[in-house]
């Protein structure tokens, strides 16, 4: 698993949703999954500050960014990037060219908005004190 830090935030990048754990506890994730409904548990498990999603294209009745909800409810920030702007299944790729377009209300309410690139977004995140 990689990090990078980014001011005093330090940022997970996970191919997968599955490979967090522990350590990611608080952290900020950024993943190369689908932000759907079956991945949503993983996150759940290991209560990440803020977990990253690809929203695969959305899909029919919005299946790749359901998961997002589902977080939502248990309080916790999620955002997803779009498909068009990285590779699904590349956490750095999300990383270093994801543009955010969907977010949470818990995301929301750190800051996070539709539009920005997502290494911008986590690099105000940070200088606003990492929440």
């Amino acid at each position: 698993m990689k990090s990078v830090q980014v001011g005093g935030v330090r940022v997970w990048l996970l191919d997968s949703v599955t490979q967090g754990g522990a350590e990611q506890t608080g952290a900020v994730v950024v993943t190369g999954s689908h932000g759907g409904l079956s991945v949503a548990h993983y996150a759940a498990a290991y209560r990440p500050r803020l977990v990253v999603f690809n929203d695969a294209g959305v899909g029919k009745e919005a299946a790749g960014v359901a998961g997002l909800a589902r977080l939502e409810h248990v309080g916790i920030a999620a955002v997803a990037v779009a498909a068009a702007s990285a590779r699904i299944g590349e956490a750095a790729d999300t990383w270093a060219s994801g543009v955010i377009s969907h977010v949470n209300a818990p995301a929301a309410a750190l800051g996070f908005r539709v539009g920005v690139r997502l290494c911008e977004a986590v690099a105000a995140f940070a200088e606003r004190g990492g929440g």
